[in-house]
């Protein structure tokens, strides 16, 4: 009989219906699990289902029986491939369960701060409208999105679901290469001109070395028609401290972050010198997280460990 331990439930929302795999099996879950009680918990079980919650070669070491991970996001920078496949465990992620939610998370964003929406709202909630005594007022400038260059960063299935909504629109798509990219591919724009033309920038790319501060202030130096900028990737792709200066010298029109590079946002992060301004929307990393995209997770989760139980695993990482 399986020993299966879910380490990070409270990652789920509440509404989420914990299906059960057909296989015969023991199931233990766990609101949340510090990097300390890995290797406890994870004891004589056969499966271990993680989203957040890190599980490391000095943690797989002291788990002989371990022979399954599934990784309940796409993401899967919290576990240690190599060791798992010097040790023979499968690793598996869920994939494409978010290709409606983060794209319409994403345009909500641009919406938002395109219109000046936060802004106007504490506006009417400050009492500025009545005391304006006209019909309407100008603080915030409002822009259309249909004509705009809307510029991706990434052409995998959430950049091009991105990319479908923002030509719903009216505007014109663009994908940006790879960084130091002097001939890129057809259908692909050169990085310093992305950066310079488009007037949304959202990212859609994996966080590795490569990509890690992938936008910092020469980059923001570069982005001639101050754009919305948008992350709902990865935290580490955009050098926060280089974001609060553009925002504070002007060189993007707003930020619309989903991610941060540590969270939950600790107190003192650098946002909070501009997460109350108008043009600045943080979100706690909920743009994967509509009711619809959540259950496909589970049910993807459950699925892998079916899969296995039957000897044709599926989504595997290593």
């Amino acid at each position: 009989m399986m020993k299966i331990v879910c380490l990070d439930r409270e990652t789920l929302g509440p509404s989420v219906q914990l299906n059960k795999p057909r296989a015969e099996h023991q199931w233990f879950e766990y609101d949340a699990t510090s990097a300390e009680q890995v290797t406890e918990r994870l004891q004589g079980a056969q499966v271990a289902i993680t989203n957040k919650v890190g599980i490391r070669q000095h943690h797989l070491k002291e788990l002989p029986n371990l022979k399954l991970i599934v990784v309940a996001a796409t993401g899967y920078n919290c576990i240690d491939l190599d060791a798992c496949r010097a040790l023979g465990i499968t690793v598996c992620n869920v994939r494409d369960y978010a290709k409606h939610t983060v794209p319409e998370h994403v345009l909500a964003l641009t919406f938002a701060l395109g219109r000046g929406i936060p802004g106007y709202r504490q506006d009417v909630i400050d009492g500025q409208w009545e005391r304006s005594g006209q019909f309407c007022f100008h603080t915030h400038p409002i822009r259309d999105l249909a004509g705009q260059t809307f510029g991706v960063i990434g052409k995998g299935a959430l950049g091009q679901a991105v990319a479908k909504l923002a030509t719903a629109l009216g505007m014109q798509v663009q994908f940006a290469a790879r960084k130091g990219d002097k001939s890129p591919a057809e259908g692909f724009v050169e990085f310093e001109q992305f950066l310079a033309t488009s007037d949304v920038i959202s990212l859609h790319c994996p966080l590795t070395p490569e990509t890690t501060a992938l936008i910092s202030d020469e980059e923001f130096g570069l982005m001639s028609k101050r754009p919305l900028l948008i992350n709902t990737g990865r935290g580490g792709l955009v050098d926060e401290s280089a974001a609060v200066r553009a925002v504070e010298v002007g060189q993007v029109a707003g930020l619309g972050f989903d991610v941060v590079t540590q969270e939950p946002m600790p107190k003192g992060h650098v946002f909070e010198k501009i997460m109350r301004r108008p043009n600045v929307i943080i979100t706690p990393h909920v743009a994967w997280a509509s009711e619809e995209a959540m259950q496909t997770l589970w049910d993807q989760v459950i699925s892998h460990i079916d899969n296995f139980a039957a000897g044709a695993p599926s989504n595997v990482l290593n």
